[in-house]
């Protein structure tokens, strides 16, 4: 679980450094908008206060903070089951991203009160009106390989 818990920490330390970065140096949070590499690459502010997409949004308190105890139960339970089960690098490493994703937005929530997203990408003539941030792209990936690796690949022990 060694490469689970670097995995998770980098994530989370990118995650926290970009939004900080971009947040709070950049002032995206007052600008709003800033065209890096357009279309491809932009900053959009917007403040998530539900899950992936703006799903389950609601400004009362008390979904932030269900949101915030679901994001930390999934994570320990995720973080458990992978440990109990013994299973080889590609899957703790998928279960690094999830939780360390995972983690990266509950402190935003617990900063700001809700989740900052700010990448938006399009291309091709496809107009994405989304924003996401890195956090959201590890809990993803994690997910889908958590799905896709676990109990298929190489175990510790017999």
């Amino acid at each position: 679980m060694r490469l689970a818990g670097w995995v998770a920490g980098g994530v989370f330390a990118l995650d926290q450094g970009l939004k900080f970065a971009v947040v709070e140096l950049l002032d995206l949070r007052t600008r709003l908008a800033v065209d890096v590499l357009p279309p491809f690459l932009n900053l959009r502010m917007a403040w998530n206060e539900g899950i992936n997409f703006g799903l389950f949004a609601s400004e009362a308190e008390i979904m932030r903070w269900v949101l915030v105890a679901v994001a930390l139960a999934i994570s320990a339970w995720v973080w458990l089951w992978v440990r109990g089960a013994g299973e080889g690098p590609a899957v703790q490493a998928a279960a690094g991203l999830l939780v360390g994703g995972a983690l990266g937005n509950v402190v935003d929530r617990l900063r700001w009160g809700a989740v900052a997203d700010f990448l938006n990408m399009s291309c091709c003539g496809v107009d994405n009106p989304f924003a996401f941030n890195v956090a959201d792209v590890a809990i993803f990936a994690g997910a889908l390989g958590l799905v896709l690796l676990a109990g298929r690949g190489a175990r510790r022990g017999g």
